[in-house]
């Protein structure tokens, strides 16, 4: 997957801890949750599974995404990423 701006969901697990983010790059960033290589919630919480991502043209329209979806009651954001992968299934080979 080429760089490209993207608004991505991680979990600690199926119903889990939620983390809600924004990249230029979504494989690297992925990558570098995964590893822990930045400290912060992510890590100290190990949130490193990507159970969903939405693909932007621009990143302006990808941060007011991410900001809209940071504002969303836990309950829209869980049934928004049983929409697409009811499974939880970790998506992160699938962008490789």
């Amino acid at each position: 997957m080429d760089k490209q701006p993207a608004v991505y969901i991680l979990a600690s697990k199926r119903n889990g801890t939620l983390y809600i983010g924004v990249t230029s790059d979504l494989v690297k960033r992925i990558w570098e949750h995964k590893n822990d290589i930045v400290e912060g919630f992510t890590k100290r919480y190990c949130v490193h599974q990507l159970v969903w991502y939405e693909i932007h043209e621009n990143m302006e329209s990808a941060i007011v995404r991410e900001k809209r979806l940071k504002e969303w009651k836990r309950k829209w954001k869980l049934e928004l990423i049983e929409k697409n992968n009811p499974d939880w299934k970790d998506l992160y080979n699938t962008i490789l």
